[in-house]
């Protein structure tokens, strides 16, 4: 394969340009188109992986099946906050009507192989650069996106909802909407040199 000619400009632009938008920065009702969205994902799996596992997978949830993400979440925050007395009216309806104010809800799932014998946090880290390309992708077509742990990403009953088992992982989801405005939100981060020291 011949060397790739990779634009540094357009590289260095997109990684310091890429934000997070959250839900009140969503256009409602004016779904992404389905082959965006699969763009999205064909980047997302090019991140690397040690021995090449690629443990990431997927599960998108898109015009009803946003409802259905909807009601799962909702209701299974409702049985479990009833049980020890914490639920919530307005909390239960964040996870009821939020999902439905982004086009496509992309579940991240971390699918872990024992056999393979690589740490745990090797399989993480792979997932999470996966998500980054995801980041990039959808900043790339000027898409409003974040990567949220809310709702059952740490509710162990959940698991098997998502197609996951025990040794598995659900590592929250992506939600991708058109943005409501035409103005990027400002980015500040402190310059590496303070956070770097070199040994020579």
């Amino acid at each position: 394969m011949e060397k790739p000619d990779f634009n540094i400009t357009e590289v260095n632009k997109i990684i310091r340009g890429r934000r997070s938008m959250f839900f009140a920065q969503f256009k409602e009702n004016d779904p992404v188109d389905d082959a965006v969205i699969e763009e999205i994902l064909e980047n997302a799996t090019w991140a690397p992986s040690h021995k090449l596992t690629e443990p990431w997978s997927f599960i998108v949830f898109a015009g009803d099946g946003r409802q259905k993400f909807a009601d799962y979440q909702s209701e299974l925050y409702k049985e479990r906050t009833t049980k020890n007395g914490t639920f919530n009216e307005a909390a239960y309806m964040r996870f009821k009507e939020n999902p439905l104010k982004a086009s496509h809800i992309i579940a991240i799932k971390m699918k872990h192989d024992p056999k393979a014998g690589l740490p745990v946090m090797e399989e993480i880290a792979a997932v999470a650069m996966a998500v980054q390309n995801m980041y990039l992708s959808a900043s790339a077509h000027g898409l409003a996106a974040f990567w949220g742990t809310g709702g059952p990403t740490f509710w162990p009953e959940a698991k098997p909802w998502f197609g996951l088992e025990e040794e598995d992982m659900l590592m929250g989801f992506f939600y991708i909407a058109k943005p409501a405005t035409e103005n990027w939100p400002v980015g500040k981060r402190k310059p590496a040199a303070e956070k770097t020291d070199w040994v020579r």
